[in-house]
């Protein structure tokens, strides 16, 4: 299979995965009606990374085909956040949530050393939003409202990622991004199986005790 059908398949693909990416947290929260161990500070960091990055895109002309996910994603994660809102009993602080993203996103793109230092830090803030997560997971010690599928889709999506942008605009900040949310997204997966293998296993030992 020649590269260039590989690329199409993996644009296709991530296209598609990410189109369904946060439903299974949506659904799993939507079920729960808890936001227990999920982390609101790690879903607003997520939001602030996925518009500086398709920003970022937009504004040097790269290929659409290697961004076009993540207004998908912004919507979900904007699903996401209204819903924790609602359980959370915070429902009003989303029209403020929503005015800070709406200027926020206007005013990097006044100037271009904006846009590129937006990007630079870009990293960090997503970064920070798996260690949102994480601390969240630690704290709580308890996975159950957390979606393992969402994660291991996410997984999936900065790899083919990282093909895509070898194989087309071959931008280092980019790339990194890519690996360092990769590596994140399966330390979050993997603490996830881990709080919830554990829940699995108390449970059983509970049974064991009425028993």
């Amino acid at each position: 299979m020649e590269s260039h059908e590989l690329l199409h398949i993996a644009n296709f693909t991530t296209l598609f995965v990410c189109m369904v990416l946060k439903f299974p947290q949506i659904f799993l929260l939507m079920r729960a009606k808890s936001t227990k161990g999920v982390s609101l500070n790690s879903l607003l960091l997520e939001l602030i990374g996925y518009l500086v990055f398709v920003t970022y895109q937009m504004y040097y002309d790269y290929p659409p085909p290697t961004y076009l996910e993540y207004p998908i994603l912004i919507a979900q994660d904007a699903m996401l956040l209204l819903l924790i809102l609602h359980y959370n009993g915070d429902l009003r602080q989303s029209f403020g949530y929503a005015f800070v993203f709406i200027v926020g996103w206007k005013l990097i793109t006044v100037q271009k050393w904006i846009i590129d230092l937006a990007m630079s830090l870009c990293t960090f803030i997503s970064a920070g939003s798996k260690f949102a997560q994480l601390q969240c997971l630690w704290r709580t010690k308890d996975s159950n409202q957390v979606s393992a599928l969402s994660w291991s889709l996410a997984i999936y999506t900065t790899l083919t990622r990282i093909y895509t942008t070898v194989m087309t605009t071959g931008d280092t900040q980019v790339l990194v991004r890519f690996v360092v949310m990769g590596l994140l997204n399966i330390w979050v997966l993997a603490t996830v199986l881990h709080y919830r293998k554990k829940d699995g296993s108390n449970s059983s030992s509970s049974t064991k005790k009425e028993d």
